[in-house]
């Protein structure tokens, strides 16, 4: 716990340096859109369902994120220690800025649930039942709660602390202002613009670094 709070104080002591600076922008950025993203994304699963149901379908998928995202935080800066998976890491945040981009531009629209506002232009099509939207709500919650800690990890790599302020924003961020958040997200589009490019900008850094970094770079695989 000392361990943290020092990596911590020492990030956030020199946060006006331009490194660190850039680390947090692009964290909070990452943070306010994949919560955003996936309050939508659990709002348009849900939204076929009578509206008991569809308020329980959402609690779950709240519950869920909050979870998966507390345990892949813990783990996630020991998995990048490892060779290779940085660089998988980005190649799997370019698998999210082009899913982000196809919500962005839907091809069919849902019914939308009036907890979440956004929902209804998300082009998720809303499950038939209980079972089924809680399912779809938890594998969703898996790949998304993931995606978000890998890009908060990625963005944040060389400062620990900023990573773990992040980290708990993105938590923090899920359980208070998800739905808050996906209204703002629908209503000025370019926000998503930006957050879309950010997670891209972090994509193609982690796939560089996870090529040549000499403790974790794949290409050590065939020096």
């Amino acid at each position: 716990m000392l361990d943290i709070w020092q990596a911590i104080v020492a990030d956030f002591s020199n946060i006006t340096s331009p490194s660190a600076l850039a680390a947090f922008g692009q964290v909070l950025m990452i943070d306010i859109m994949l919560a955003g993203d996936n309050a939508i994304v659990v709002g348009a699963l849900a939204a076929g369902l009578p509206p008991a149901e569809r308020k329980k379908v959402i609690m779950i998928g709240i519950v869920a994120a909050l979870v998966l995202r507390i345990a892949f935080a813990l783990v996630v800066t020991q998995l990048m220690q490892i060779v290779g998976l940085v660089f998988a890491g980005g190649l799997l945040l370019l698998w999210v800025s082009w899913k982000m981009y196809r919500e962005l531009h839907p091809a069919g629209s849902s019914q939308g649930s009036p907890e979440v506002e956004g929902d209804e232009h998300s082009g998720v099509k809303p499950a038939k039942s209980f079972a089924a939207a809680a399912w779809a709500v938890a594998v969703a919650d898996v790949s998304m709660s993931l995606d978000n800690v890998l890009a908060v990890a990625g963005a944040a790599r060389d400062h620990p602390g900023i990573l773990i302020v992040g980290l708990i924003l993105s938590v923090a961020l899920m359980g208070i202002a998800a739905n808050f958040i996906a209204r703002y997200i629908e209503r000025y589009r370019w926000i998503a613009y930006v957050g879309l490019l950010v997670i891209v900008y972090v994509a193609f850094k982690m796939i560089y670094d996870g090529a040549i970094d000499p403790d974790v770079g794949v290409l050590r695989l065939f020096g």
